[in-house]
């Protein structure tokens, strides 16, 4: 009798053995589970870039690169003539509107003279050049190698008659404002520019 005793009690020891060692890979794939949830802690930026000239070119750029750096997830979502920022072309003769910008150190009667955004923008490409800061050209390339998603508004470029091929390598075309309204409600941080 002892060993039908002895059985029972071994058949039940190895039971319960089983049973722990399931319910530790159970918790084992629980806490992997919340490893990896806590490591997507990364926080997510939307940028809304709608201005092309030249002086609004610098800070959906800007702030896109430095939330890159601190390894965030960013999107900046170009439209209307923002776009003209990531068109190779256009992007390199951007110029800076004199009128009505409060800061320009002249009056808007002299400001909305012919030739003064061309005279504005020339005098800003040589401050910055004197400066060392970063040409647009540079931004949009530091923005691309940090993982800056640069996308480009299929509805403008079909608006503006763009061809793909007319935007930076590496630039997204194509997407759609649905897309860009996803990723700026699962964004920490949204801007318009």
């Amino acid at each position: 009798m002892s060993t039908d005793t002895t059985a029972s009690s071994s058949d039940a020891d190895s039971m319960n053995e089983a049973e722990l060692v399931a319910r530790i890979e159970e918790l084992e794939d629980t806490v992997a589970t919340l490893e990896s949830e806590s490591d997507d802690d990364t926080k997510k930026m939307t940028i809304i870039a709608t201005k092309g000239t030249f002086d609004m070119a610098y800070p959906p750029l800007i702030l896109a690169s430095t939330a890159a750096a601190f390894g965030w997830d960013v999107v900046v979502f170009h439209t209307f003539w923002g776009l003209d920022i990531l068109h190779e072309e256009k992007s390199k003769d951007l110029k800076l509107s004199a009128v009505g910008n409060p800061s320009m150190p002249m009056p808007n009667a002299l400001a909305a003279l012919p030739g003064m955004d061309r005279m504005a923008t020339r005098m800003m490409k040589k401050k910055i050049e004197e400066n060392g800061t970063a040409t647009v050209e540079e931004l949009i390339e530091v923005s691309l190698e940090q993982g800056v998603e640069l996308q480009a508004c299929q509805m403008t470029i079909d608006l503006m008659d763009y061809e793909e091929d007319d935007f930076y390598d590496d630039v997204t075309v194509g997407v759609g404002a649905a897309t860009a309204l996803q990723h700026m409600a699962e964004s920490d941080v949204q801007l318009l520019v």
